[in-house]
């Protein structure tokens, strides 16, 4: 047990990147993060099309989900940040349409990696009371 121990914290100070996040700018107490270059655009695109495309709406469904489930997760093991609180039902469209409105309303920064527009909008709709 004592090296899965250790394992989980190694993965615990992986993650931790993820939630040691303010905003749309992440940086992390001891540097700025190199992000994957998929951008917020990048991830409208299925997310969108999961609701127009009858043939490969779920294939788009799963690409769209599969990624904010795995940041939501990553954000729920680490839980460094308190103030978001994500629902406990239906998480995966719940995230996912709020991730959709919230691109929308925010346009102009389509380009930005898609991490940073998943923890902005988990902060704008998912607000802990």
């Amino acid at each position: 047990m004592f090296g899965r121990d250790r394992e989980m914290k190694n993965l615990q100070k992986l993650l931790g990147v993820v939630a040691v996040t303010a905003g749309f700018g992440w940086f992390v107490q001891a540097g700025a993060v190199s992000l994957s270059d998929y951008t917020i655009e990048q991830l409208l695109s299925p997310c969108f099309e999961s609701d127009n495309d009858a043939r490969w709406g779920a294939a788009a469904e799963a690409e769209c989900e599969q990624y904010l489930r795995g940041f939501t997760d990553a954000y729920l093991l680490t839980r460094n940040n308190q103030d978001i609180c994500l629902p406990e039902q239906n998480r995966d469209d719940e995230v996912r349409w709020a991730f959709m409105k919230c691109a929308k309303q925010n346009f102009g920064e389509r380009r930005r990696p898609a991490a940073e527009g998943v923890l902005a909008t988990l902060k704008q709709a998912f607000p802990c009371k």
